[in-house]
């Protein structure tokens, strides 16, 4: 690293768990983020913050007003925009040495494993259960680790997912095939809270981070198959394991 990105990133570097070596790792790293609403702003900037080389942005939404109290690398000259080419300029604002692709579209079971082709790891922070299934084949058939992250009020759900791995769970052994359609409750109907989906996107950022240091410094331990469910009414933070399921069709010839 040059001298300029060891001073950027030196507050990683000094830290045992990560060492240079782990943020050579994380620079070298590509991520796709889908859905750059309320989970995947504070995603984006602590991954970016973090130096991730490359960053594949997927949403085909447009910024809204009633966004701005939660997706915060969004800002009122924004409204109107692509989400994902307004969060692609944040991060050529932010550190323009790294690459960012921005695909406002949404993705489909038709177009997943283009979209996510070449990935180290997929973080999904979308709002619907077709979107997330779909993700979670693709990622499964390409060999691709999965880190979800959701919300709803005030609870969120965090967890690293590598189906494609030997006895190890996807994400559909956890929500089975009745999700499979799109129709589900939206922030708009029931609320949220906008740091509560900053706690989620940041949790979730760091679970993408133990992905990406696997085998290479001791914080990444990815705890795979592992739903850290966080209260923040309470608060508190507890987890289950979700066991592989023999008769799932997302991972059980993987």
């Amino acid at each position: 690293m040059t001298p300029d990105r060891l001073d950027r990133f030196a507050r990683h570097i000094v830290l045992p768990e990560v060492g240079a070596m782990g943020q050579s790792r994380l620079a070298s790293s590509h991520v796709v983020l889908v859905g750059m609403g309320g989970i995947g702003s504070p995603v984006l900037q602590y991954l970016a913050g973090a130096g991730i080389g490359r960053l594949t942005l997927i949403d085909d939404d447009l910024v809204e007003a009633s966004n701005l109290q939660r997706q915060t690398i969004f800002t009122e000259v924004d409204i109107g925009q692509p989400k994902a080419a307004a969060a692609a300029r944040w991060v050529a604002r932010f550190d323009p040495a790294l690459n960012v692709i921005a695909h406002q579209t949404r993705i489909t079971r038709d177009n997943a494993a283009s979209l996510i082709a070449g990935a180290d790891v997929v973080l999904d922070g979308c709002d619907n259960f077709a979107t997330r299934l779909a993700v979670s084949d693709a990622c499964v058939a390409a060999g691709i680790p999965l880190t979800s992250a959701a919300l709803g009020r005030f609870q969120g759900q965090v967890a690293n997912f590598a189906g494609h791995r030997e006895g190890h769970s996807c994400y559909r052994c956890f929500v089975g095939d009745a999700f499979d359609a799109e129709d589900c409750d939206s922030c708009a109907d029931q609320g949220v809270l906008g740091a509560m989906v900053g706690m989620v996107g940041a949790f979730g950022a760091m679970a993408a981070m133990r992905v990406l240091l696997e085998g290479v410094s001791t914080l990444g331990d990815p705890q795979w198959g592992q739903l850290h469910v966080l209260d923040g009414l309470k608060p508190g933070l507890r987890t289950m394991r979700i066991a592989k399921d023999p008769e799932c069709r997302g991972c059980n010839s993987a």
